[in-house]
């Protein structure tokens, strides 16, 4: 169904020390490969966790840091020029989806601005793939579940999902003037050890060892819960590299672009999220553990429920996540606990 990694190839992770870029990298890496990463490490989250990520992959000789901004043409085009990669996957972005109701600058530039820059780089020094970050976020206001990669996706709900949108968009008339072979991958709530600490589970744990309540955006209905399609680190970097060898085809006139969904399938509501999770702290800490909770109404920009079909990359690579939260959960719990010394 796939092919393994080639460690022969030059292989180029844009937010290298972001969440999925650090995994994915390392992941190559033990592998064997050469990877370039650049990231500008800026402070959207903890600079200190992205820097901790970065000392995890500098040991490996075959691992090069640069230290930028995506959106800098000059800089990008000197990397390409200089080293040619084979395989290009873009983890750069400005992430989050009420911070881009703040900061709308912030995903015009990384998003947009940046992406256009790396889609030119793979014009001008051709690349055999260019794997990018989507998300399930392009889905917006769409009711029929479990989303599937067919479904219109033009409603989204927020600045953030109309920059992934427009990423595929993008890639897609790349693919189709000059051949780029692109696949885009719609995540759907990434989580895990050294994760994103602006994510919700993130925050209630910190919350937690601040004695401080956590905020639940689903009006305290239990019955018309919020629901997510929480999908572990090690399933989303498993995905990716099946996907790696599986370029879209250009045969017979075809665009050489294509989306995947990467989400568990299994959608869980919110409160029985949060309820693992609670178990596993109390599992961590050997004493139980409940959070404070205060009840809300949905924020601008969410969604009620986000649920992926895999059959798609099921087909395409022979793969379907399939990491329980209890485990995934058990697993970040552990690291936090180890990371931040809260034994």
């Amino acid at each position: 169904m796939y092919e393994k990694v080639d460690p022969n190839k030059t292989y180029l992770i844009t937010g290298v020390a972001g969440f999925v870029g650090y995994y994915v990298a390392k992941r190559l890496l033990e592998s064997g490969c050469t990877v370039m990463g650049i990231d500008n490490v800026n402070s959207y989250y903890d600079v200190k966790l992205k820097e901790t990520r970065l000392g995890f992959l500098e040991p490996f000789d075959s691992f090069t840091f640069v230290r930028g901004d995506i959106s800098d043409k000059g800089l990008v085009e000197d990397l390409f020029a200089s080293h040619r990669p084979e395989i290009v996957i873009n983890l750069a972005a400005q992430a989050g989806v009420r911070y881009s109701i703040e900061n709308p600058d912030a995903y015009i530039q990384s998003n947009i601005v940046g992406f256009h820059t790396i889609l030119e780089a793979c014009r001008h020094y051709p690349v055999e793939h260019l794997i990018y970050a989507s998300s399930s976020s392009v889905y917006g206001a769409n009711k029929k579940v479990p989303f599937e990669e067919t479904d219109v996706v033009d409603s989204p709900v927020s600045l953030y999902a109309s920059t992934k949108k427009s990423n595929e968009l993008m890639a897609h008339t790349y693919s189709h003037l000059y051949d780029v072979p692109a696949t885009g991958l719609r995540f759907f709530t990434v989580y895990g050890p050294m994760g994103r600490p602006d994510m919700a589970y993130f925050g209630f744990t910190d919350k937690y060892f601040a004695d401080e309540v956590i905020h639940i955006y689903n009006n305290g209905d239990f019955d018309k819960d919020l629901y997510r399609d929480f999908t572990y680190i090690d399933d989303i970097v498993e995905g990716i590299e099946r996907l790696i060898s599986v370029p879209p085809s250009k045969a017979e006139g075809a665009v050489p672009h294509t989306v995947f969904n990467i989400g568990n399938n299994s959608p869980e509501k919110l409160m029985t999220f949060i309820g693992a999770l609670e178990k596993a702290l109390s599992n961590s800490l050997g004493k139980n553990v409940e959070f404070k909770k205060v009840f809300e109404p949905i924020k601008p920009g969410d969604v009620p429920a986000t649920y992926a079909s895999t059959d798609k990359l099921q087909t395409a690579v022979g793969f379907k996540p399939k990491t329980t939260i209890e485990d995934g959960l058990q697993e970040f719990v552990d690291w936090y606990v180890e990371y931040y010394g809260k034994k």
